[in-house]
């Protein structure tokens, strides 16, 4: 019956998909959803774009291991990300009523920058993706016993489908059903977990004392580390393709704003619920916690809970990651045909057939992120190395860009470059603070001196004093 129901969940995705197909008419329809989504779509397409497979499986693993302290970078940072997003980046780029969060760099700086900036970006997805696909797979494989690159294939295939056929207006629709599900799944499973340990009380009583220490009692190393683990999704998924073409899809700037704002309310508050529902099954199972951390949810239900909630459950987790994976489908592929492709034709690219290279390019996301999720199966490490090459490379230019009026196109260029040449340096000997902050402090030094060596010849004397 289980099976039934998710064989039933997956044709009606499928089904939106294809009546979301007829809505695509252009290029923009397809990556933005004509910006046309009201504010519960604006909201629940963001909320779910960020809710995957790191929150509810990696999250909860790690927050058993190593407590509060340890997920400060999800859900904490995910949900800074969102509000500072909105508070500061969203104007400016909204205003410029570009395809891709590329064209805001070719806007700001020039097309080599542009260039530059999606070669940097576009191979973060691939890791992202396969995150998802792997988090799909061993859903499907606890229900119906699928090895994990079975599962794997099959998820990629499904994804592929619906998001090939309509883009981003499909992503949005399914991602509002998929919100639903995810509040329900995980409310449902938060109450039967809190009456069979004899309540939230006693839940929380029983943890270890460290589990809700939420700052560190450390070092200037354990301090700087801690701040560290905040900017990696805080700052690091700022300058990223699928947050833009959510927040971009909007009908309006206001709605817009908005929809950063409730989302990531949403997300701080719901995203802590996979770690209660954690604590517990830990606390009521500790079996199943030691056989397979990562699964120990889903395990759980699949073990002790009812049908019904069996059902609401697993929905829930197959819609959390299903949004997650089509976002990330759908963002490289925009930004490899609008920034990379589209530029080789030089105009003479008909916006039809632009629409059939974006499909194109959703196909070729999937291959290479299927090959990935083969290889590595570690959820939170896929998703945590995708945001932190972002941070290290682009968080810097793209600030500076928008906000400095002194920002060179040299000073850009010079920042990915050195921020991320640092972090892979570092990241291959063994310091006491993460690499990912040397990464950081480098891009933000390159960015601010190459552009004071190298100003563009545009600026005028008045824009540089």
């Amino acid at each position: 019956m289980l099976l039934t129901a998710i064989i039933c969940y997956l044709a009606i995705t499928i089904a939106v998909g294809a009546w979301a197909s007829k809505l695509v008419k252009s290029s923009k329809d397809f990556v933005l959803a004509g910006r046309s989504l009201p504010l519960f779509l604006s909201a629940s397409a963001l909320f779910a774009t960020w809710f995957g497979s790191e929150t509810i499986f990696g999250a909860s693993s790690v927050f058993l291991e190593e407590g509060l302290i340890g997920v400060i970078e999800d859900p904490f940072g995910g949900a800074l990300c969102l509000i500072l997003f909105g508070m500061f980046y969203l104007r400016p780029m909204y205003r410029m009523g570009v395809l891709t969060i590329g064209d805001v760099f070719e806007q700001t700086f020039g097309k080599q920058v542009e260039f530059f900036a999606t070669v940097f970006m576009v191979p973060v997805f691939f890791g992202y993706v396969a995150a998802q696909l792997v988090a799909l797979s061993l859903i499907f494989g606890t229900v119906t016993g699928l090895s994990l690159t079975e599962g794997i294939f099959l998820s990629a295939g499904i994804v592929v489908v619906y998001t090939f056929l309509g883009g981003m207006w499909a992503v949005s629709i399914t991602d509002f059903i998929q919100t639903a599900m995810i509040v329900i799944g995980l409310l449902a499973v938060s109450v039967m977990i809190a009456e069979e340990a004899g309540g939230v009380g006693k839940i929380l009583s029983e943890a270890p004392p460290e589990t809700f220490r939420f700052i560190p009692e450390g070092d200037f190393s354990d301090w700087t580390n801690y701040l560290g683990a905040w900017i990696i999704l805080g700052l690091g998924s700022i300058p990223s393709q699928d947050i833009y073409q959510r927040v971009m899809s909007s009908k309006s700037e206001k709605v817009a704003v908005r929809s950063t704002y409730l989302a990531g309310g949403f997300y701080l508050t719901f995203g802590l619920l996979p770690l209660f529902i954690a604590l517990g099954a830990k606390a009521l199972y500790p079996e199943l916690y030691l056989e397979n951390k990562q699964m120990l949810l889903p395990s759980m239900v699949l073990a002790h809970g009812g049908l019904p909630v069996q059902i609401i459950f697993f929905g829930a987790l197959i819609s959390a990651v299903m949004s997650t994976a089509s976002s990330g489908l759908l963002a490289p592929a925009a930004l490899i045909s609008e920034n990379l492709v589209k530029p080789l034709f030089r105009g003479k690219l008909r916006d039809r057939e632009l629409l059939w290279l974006l499909r194109a390019n959703v196909l070729l996301v999937a291959l290479i992120s299927t090959y990935m999720a083969t290889r590595d199966s570690n959820i939170y490490e896929l998703v945590a190395g995708a945001s932190i090459l972002l941070l290290v490379s682009l968080f810097a230019p793209l600030t500076a860009g928008l906000y400095w009026k002194r920002a060179s196109k040299l000073g850009a260029i010079s920042s990915m470059v050195v921020g991320m040449l640092t972090y892979l340096i570092c990241d291959s000997i063994e310091f006491a603070i993460d690499s990912h902050v040397f990464g950081l402090f480098a891009s933000i030094f390159a960015m601010i001196l190459g552009s004071l060596l190298f100003p563009d010849p545009t600026h005028s004397p008045d824009e540089l004093s």
